[in-house]
């Protein structure tokens, strides 16, 4: 226990600058436990600085004993854990402790000593302490890395074993008033910030041939890379080559390859990759590599050493991804082929003979390790001969057939098919550098086989477990699927041999009806598999038709019937993620290739409204599908049934196609920053299609088979293309458009001359920057091509200008006659108010109703003929005593309908018609209405 008297020095200390531990106005106490003075709990004062000044001091008789005694002393001290505000002083005691061991042996105990105490906890005064204390805690733990060059083998333990307590961090034995433990993560982080890592890394140098001295650093360094501070400094120290070139040292415990690996790991994991698999990259790590883990696949037989020996070879992999890495050179290479093909392809090497892999979890996460492995070796072309030899390609294939009823396999039904998937995922990235490995094993004719029972309605029950059987449970979407990447690999590499060999064995047909058969067969739960099949099926179609008309016409009918099929999606699809937008492509792509140039094809793609189906997906306004469809309207547009059906396209608000197609165009032009007033009119008449883009670049003599920036717009946006679009739809005769579509049209008419104009302005500019001076013919006819090309832009600017006004005009015109109808609406409004007040007088004003039916009499007769025809009969049409104004019509005369049929005057009608009479079958309508002469009862109509 602390006395009250250290208590007050403690205190007084602390008022003063804490830093300055080692000032003479600061004098740090201690107590000097005695037995009595432990029984009552209370601590004698003593002086850390005069131990310090006292183990400074030398050449004294006796002097070795009386230092001894005060570092015990000391030492018994801080039984219960070292106080932060003294923690620089007890280190300093430590230093010049082990600097006595060379001269003086006996102090190695002390040292001993104080560095067990290290291994307690830091106790704190203040919550502040740990902050203020860092510095000088930070230093005090750097320097047990230091002290690991005592040629010591019991204090090198010792400091190992205290550092290890970092991370096991006990409560203090003995609760001291006062005083609290610091957080249990403190240490940890002082470490951190001294760079202790980085001294224990550069001990292992000194530790050559003691094995128990070097696992205690390797368990530090385990416990240490925990951290990616620690991970920076280690790979800094050149930790991971350090520790990967010993791998192989003799330790019959097996602790050294164990917690190699693991700091390996931890380095890979939480430093710079890249620089970790750099240090491994080197002839002396492989070798090492390549013994450990040829070791443990020959004589690793517990669940341990399968484990570790997988380990090793997730290391070896990632170090392979390096391409400098000398794999091939120190022979690596050659065996993990012979490894991962042994069990399929038989060999006599002595490495592998009487080897067999079991069904162990172990042994089968190698195998998947080994597939792995291979597909990173192939990238590096000179491994491709020993994919060669090592006869791959036939080993992989041994995995690509149905399964076989009724034979024992090395693997359960779920292991089997997992290898399936990733022998044919490996195949994928190898089979197209072994064309002729691929080929004399018949790849295509195992891999459409393969697909057909894919497609066959046999029993499989997949389980789909794996990162490659997503989405393959209880089907074969997962085989077909890695089936038809590995003949999309194939198709792509553009080789006349194997796809020949391909359509010759009826691939055509066989991909259209796996197409069909999928379609017929609707699947939402595997939706996105399933559009991802039809996307490589329509991509290996595009891949065998291109530039071929005879496949193109295999392709026919059925094959436009499925690319109609696709291209009638819905359209809001499109943004659901699933893959639409990929298998659009893929149609779009397989329009270009499978039917462009094959005229029935093409006949029979119009009939079927193909072109409406690519308006309406060029209508959607999606930029990344308009280069291509514009591509692919323009070579339609050379048949001559096309521009009909174009013309007769109708989009929302009956858009037609011109009008889209002038819509695109302003849209670009504004993406692409090219100057238009409000009206779309031209403003640079020199520069009418100038970008900002060129704007901003600046004309450089180029060479002659270098395009210039001119030339490379036509190609970098859809202008070219509308242009030549337009172009064979006649610019005179194009239906729907709008003055603005007329204004942008004069632009698009003219796209030609003003891109030859510009072409040639660029010829111009760069012969000045060349300062080439032409020959006056020379110069004339540039000077006379840039005048017409202005000229032609200043006509097209005067005729847009005539459209505008004539459009202005139009409107003028346009809001006169609604004005007018307008006004006529007001006076045929006041007409009929002004006819309703006179029938308001007439029926309010007995003499104004008698003057008008003077006046309606009057008028009557007077519009009547006087001179009668011979034989003529006159029918009186006046109803006499009649005092109304009012044409009289027609009259009706109303004959009751008896009660039978309506039962009574207070029936509902509706209801009654719907009883039928027990008697006198259905009811019988009467003619109820008689037109006479002279009614019974009169009603004027």
């Amino acid at each position: 226990m602390w006395t009250k008297e250290a208590a007050a020095t403690a205190e007084a200390r602390e008022s003063g600058i804490r830093n300055k531990s080692s000032s003479s106005s600061q004098i740090p106490v201690v107590g000097v436990v005695t037995e009595d003075d432990e029984a009552q709990g209370v601590f004698k004062p003593m002086d850390l600085n005069r131990v310090i000044k006292l183990l400074e001091e030398t050449d004294k008789d006796g002097l070795e004993e009386k230092q001894l005694k005060f570092v015990k002393k000391l030492v018994q001290c801080f039984q219960n854990g070292l106080p932060l505000r003294d923690l620089a002083q007890i280190f300093k005691i430590l230093n010049l402790c082990a600097g006595k061991i060379k001269n003086q042996p006996r102090f190695v105990e002390s040292a001993y000593d104080i560095i067990k105490l290290c291994g307690l906890p830091f106790l704190k005064k203040k919550v502040s302490d740990e902050i203020t204390y860092a510095e000088d805690t930070a230093n005090s733990i750097a320097l047990l890395g230091d002290l690991m060059k005592i040629p010591s083998s019991e204090l090198r333990i010792q400091i190992c074993k205290c550092i290890v307590d970092f991370y096991h961090a006990e409560p203090p034995k003995k609760h001291i008033p006062g005083y609290q433990q610091a957080s249990s993560s403190y240490k940890i982080q002082m470490a951190e910030v001294g760079g202790l890592a980085k001294t224990m890394v550069q001990s292992i140098t000194l530790l050559e041939n003691q094995l128990v001295e070097k696992l205690w650093v390797l368990k530090v360094l385990q416990h240490l890379s925990t951290s990616e501070v620690n991970c920076t400094i280690m790979m800094k120290a050149q930790a991971a080559s350090g520790i990967c070139t010993h791998l192989n040292d003799p330790d019959p415990s097996g602790q050294l390859l164990f917690r190699s690996s693991e700091i390996l790991w931890n380095l890979l994991e939480k430093s710079s990759k890249e620089e970790v698999i750099q240090q491994l990259s080197n002839l002396e790590c492989l070798l090492a590599l390549k013994e450990v883990f040829t070791n443990l696949f020959m004589r690793g037989f517990s669940h341990y050493d399968r484990q570790l020996r997988n380990d090793i070879l997730v290391i070896t992999t990632i170090i392979a991804q390096n391409p400098e890495a000398p794999m091939i050179e120190c022979g690596f290479t050659k065996d993990l082929i012979l490894f991962a093909t042994f069990n399929e392809v038989k060999s006599q090497n002595l490495l592998v003979k009487g080897l067999k892999l079991s069904n162990s979890y172990e042994d089968f996460e190698l195998k998947k390790l080994l597939f792995n492995v291979i597909v990173i070796l192939c990238k590096d072309l000179p491994t491709v001969q020993l994919l060669i030899d090592g006869k791959v390609i036939l080993a992989l294939f041994t995995y690509v057939k149905k399964p076989e009823k009724q034979k024992i396999m090395d693997w359960s039904a779920a292991q089997h098919e997992e290898l399936q998937l990733h022998a044919i995922a490996t195949l994928s990235s190898v089979a197209p550098l072994l064309i002729e490995e691929y080929m004399s094993c018949q790849g295509n004719a195992r891999v459409l086989a393969f697909l057909e029972w894919c497609e066959s309605e046999d029993l499989f029950f997949s389980h789909g477990n794996s990162f490659h059987g997503t989405g393959g449970r209880g089907n074969k979407f997962a085989q077909m699927r890695y089936s038809l990447r590995l003949l999309r690999a194939m198709v792509y590499l553009e080789d006349e041999t194997v796809n020949t060999d391909l359509c010759e064995k009826g691939t055509i047909q066989q991909m259209i009806g796996i197409f069909k058969n999928i379609i017929s067969k609707p699947n939402e739960k595997e939706e996105a598999i399933v559009l991802e099949i039809q996307s490589d099926i329509l991509l290996i179609l595009s891949g065998l038709c291109e530039n071929h008309i005879q496949r193109k016409e295999i392709f026919g009918t059925e094959g436009v019937d499925i690319v109609l099929h696709v291209m009638k999606t819905d359209p809001r699809k499109l943004q659901s993620g699933l893959g639409y937008n990929v298998l659009l492509f893929s149609t779009l792509d397989s329009i270009w290739c499978c039917i462009l140039g094959c005229y029935p094809s093409e006949d029979y793609f119009l009939e079927k409204e193909g072109i409406f189906l690519l308006l309406d997906v060029l209508a959607l306004n999606q930029k990344k599908f308009c280069n291509l469809i514009l591509g692919i309207m323009v070579e339609f547009c050379d048949n001559p049934k096309t521009a009909a059906h174009v013309n007769a396209w109708q989009g929302t608000k009956d858009q037609t196609a011109a009008s889209l197609l002038i819509k695109l165009w302003r849209k670009e032009e504004k993406e692409l920053g090219v100057k238009r007033d409000k009206n779309g009119k031209i403003i640079d008449t020199k520069k009418p299609l100038f970008t900002s883009f060129q704007e901003e670049q600046k004309i450089i003599p180029l060479p002659a088979n270098c395009p210039s920036v001119a030339v490379m717009d036509v190609s970098e946006n859809i202008r070219a293309k509308i242009y030549a679009i337009l172009g064979k739809l006649d610019f005179e005769n194009l239906p729907g458009l709008s003055a603005e579509d007329f204004v942008t049209l004069c632009i698009i008419h003219r796209y030609l001359d003003f891109k030859i104009g510009e072409i040639w302005n660029e010829i111009y500019e760069e012969i000045k920057l060349e300062k080439l001076r032409p020959v006056t013919t020379d110069k004339k006819a540039l000077e006379a091509i840039t005048t017409a090309s202005e000229n032609v832009g200043k006509m097209v600017a005067s005729l847009q200008s005539e459209i505008i006004e004539s459009q202005a005009r139009q409107d003028v015109q346009n809001e006169q006659k609604v004005y007018a109808k307008i006004q006529a609406t007001h006076k045929q409004r006041e007409l009929a108010n002004k006819s309703w007040e006179n029938f308001l007088a007439r029926t309010s004003n007995a003499k104004t109703l008698k003057k008008a039916k003077r006046l309606q009499e009057k008028a009557i007769e007077a519009s009547r003929y006087h001179k009668r025809p011979q034989n003529a009969v006159f029918h009186q049409t006046d109803i006499k005593g009649l005092n109304t104004t009012v044409p009289t019509g027609g009259v009706v005369t109303v004959e009751s309908t008896p009660a039978r049929l309506v039962g009574g005057p207070l029936a509902d009608t509706d209801i009654a018609l719907k009883k039928l009479p027990i008697r006198g079958g259905a009811l019988q309508r009467v003619k109820a209405v008689e037109i006479v002469d002279a009614p019974k009862k009169s009603i004027p109509t």
